[in-house]
């Protein structure tokens, strides 16, 4: 399924969900404002940890297409592949967090996300889905917490009984990188 598919979907149930909100928190009272605060995130797996990106970000998601690797460039991009004409970065995300290359298996999948004008996919292992949250259960990144830590890091997500690190999608594409391909 497309990841359009996946938001015209979403969003027709949190309208019908909301349609029965609005009704009930009218009748308690309610503020309007604890429902205008929900976050979207598409959510991805990697070393069974669940990471989210906001889905306003999110071009499209692709299946592992081939990938053409250039010299000389920092080791977490893999390269670079075609998508309609446009010659598009991927990043290997596990690279960039320091983790192991993993194989590339039928669940492998490429977020292409929209950074600014630029274009660029991140290579995941598995996609896992759209969630919805309220903003309030999204706290700041813990100073406890040492590597990927703020510089990837935008807040931690808790969903009943999940977390989700929400990832600065800015500074995992962009940040100086000293170590290049041999």
């Amino acid at each position: 399924m497309e990841i359009q598919d996946l938001i015209k979907k979403l969003n027709r149930a949190g309208n019908a969900m909301a349609a029965g909100a609005n009704a009930q928190s009218s009748e308690a009272g309610a503020d309007k404002e604890s429902l205008d605060a929900i976050v979207q995130l598409v959510s991805f797996m990697l070393e069974e940890v669940e990471y989210g990106i906001d889905i306003l970000a999110v071009h499209e998601i692709l299946r592992m297409p081939e990938i053409t690797r250039l010299p000389n460039t920092p080791l977490y991009v893999r390269g670079v592949i075609n998508l309609r004409g446009n010659v598009i970065p991927v990043v290997d995300v596990r690279e960039r967090f320091g983790l192991s290359r993993a194989k590339i298996t039928d669940l492998t999948r490429i977020i292409v996300v929209e950074i600014g004008e630029k274009l660029v996919g991140l290579l995941v292992d598995n996609v896992y889905q759209v969630v919805r949250m309220p903003e309030k259960n999204i706290d700041p990144p813990s100073e406890l917490i040492e590597g990927v830590s703020e510089e990837y890091i935008m807040g931690i997500g808790r969903l009943q009984d999940r977390l989700i690190v929400i990832l600065n999608l800015g500074n995992i594409l962009f940040a100086e990188e000293e170590v290049s391909r041999a």
